[in-house]
């Protein structure tokens, strides 16, 4: 019965101190304290509740079994690396994660013949000598590159007279630095996206003022370029405002139903004036009848809009849209696929991949000659991904490119839901 007590004290102190880590990890609180206060609490609670008419020495040797299963169930819960080293620094336990991030861990052995990291095995020296905790950093570049914040701290034994462990708490902070990078990269190109038609702008305007002053001639030069520039700034804050709003939405499928064919028409149609002044032909290739998919109509309308406009200034001389059905598409269901052919100059392999990225051009000059922000593939990209379609570009240099759009079709009697 006692030994029933005992047990029951150690697994009612692990499911508390597993509860209150999940609880902590899915609000983002988890930390080296909180893990090291866990465990310490579990060996507490079950240490005291298992304390009714033992003597001293029976209970401990009894349930240490006990507790290294109770360590190990509180250790494998916890998602982030966590490894319990003893004053020798030889491994005591580690978690699931800690094995799967340092392969060569083993039970028993020295940290050193896992972890390679001379940051590392100083804090623990300092923490073995000062018991403070500290925090340091370490980063792999094999398979992948990954960052991780190290929290070191002591763990006091009381079955080793009072001598203190070590417990590595290693948080990934892979993707929060990833998603920094992203962001300053972002504010940094806008900025200077930005900055270059506000400092022509700002030149052309001191110019009014100073020397050309009374030039009428130079007055109207001046103004049509400003006029350029503005419309330049203007369409450039245009589509980072687009893209925000897509981006806020990808999550939430559309439900409305329209015809790709008829959206493909009419962009057809709209761009060609621009086609013309070019001495480019843009041509539709379709089958009678409805291609229904479904979609936001304005959204579609500016990818169909954006994929001709970019075949038209960056292609050759004939651009091509077709329109097909594919009923055994991606898993089996019917799609239909718009694909938009130039016979330009081609695009080089290297570039192919990064051209969905945010302001990436494989031209810089010629880009901006034209007019373009560096964002109209990002924001096609993003739409499809709302609308649960895909992306993709085929060119080789001196044949010219095919950019493909694939979206589900709608078919009679099917839900949004189910698209």
């Amino acid at each position: 019965m006692e030994e029933g007590a005992r047990r029951a004290a150690w697994t009612g102190a692990s499911v508390a101190a597993a509860f209150l880590l999940a609880v902590a990890w899915l609000d983002g609180s988890l930390d080296l304290a909180l893990v090291a206060a866990s465990l310490a609490a579990a060996g507490l609670g079950g240490a005291i509740g298992g304390r009714q008419r033992v003597p001293v020495a029976a209970p401990l040797e009894a349930a240490s079994p006990a507790r290294h299963a109770i360590a190990e169930a509180l250790l494998a819960n916890i998602p982030d690396p966590v490894i319990l080293i003893d004053r020798r620094s030889v491994v005591i336990e580690a978690n699931p994660a800690a094995r799967a991030l340092f392969p060569n861990l083993k039970l028993r052995h020295p940290l050193s013949f896992a972890l390679r990291a001379p940051e590392i095995l100083d804090g623990i020296e300092a923490v073995l000598r000062t018991g403070q905790p500290l925090k340091t950093g370490y980063a792999t570049r094999v398979p992948t590159e990954r960052s991780f914040e190290v929290q070191i701290g002591a763990l006091p034994m009381p079955q080793a007279g009072g001598q203190p462990n070590v417990v590595l708490f290693l948080r990934d902070l892979t993707s929060a630095q990833r998603l920094e990078a992203m962001r300053v990269d972002f504010v940094a190109n806008a900025s200077h996206e930005l900055r270059t038609p506000l400092a022509s702008l700002l030149g052309f305007i001191e110019t009014l003022q100073g020397p050309a002053r009374n030039d009428v001639a130079a007055r109207e030069r001046f103004l049509a370029i400003m006029r350029t520039q503005a419309q330049r700034m203007t369409r450039l804050i245009d589509d980072l405002l687009s893209l925000s709003r897509i981006e806020l939405r990808e999550h939430v499928a559309p439900t409305e139903t329209v015809d790709l064919g008829q959206i493909a028409r009419q962009m057809v149609d709209a761009q060609g004036p621009l086609a013309a002044e070019r001495g480019v032909s843009v041509t539709l290739r379709a089958e009678e009848g409805d291609y229904p998919v479904l979609g936001s109509r304005d959204e579609l309308l500016r990818v169909v809009e954006n994929l001709i406009e970019n075949a038209v200034k960056y292609g050759g001389a004939h651009v091509t849209v077709s329109l097909a059905r594919d009923p055994l598409g991606r898993l089996g269901e019917p799609e239909i696929e718009l694909a938009v052919t130039n016979d330009g100059a081609g695009i080089a392999p290297e570039h192919i991949p990064r051209l969905t990225e945010r302001f990436y051009r494989v031209d810089v000059t010629s880009s901006r000659q034209q007019g373009g922000t560096g964002l109209g593939l990002a924001i096609v990209k993003h739409t499809l991904n709302r609308h649960r379609g895909r992306l993709t570009i085929e060119s080789e240099i001196g044949r010219g490119t095919v950019v493909r759009v694939r979206l589900p079709e709608r078919e009679p009697g099917r839900t949004g839901a189910a698209s």
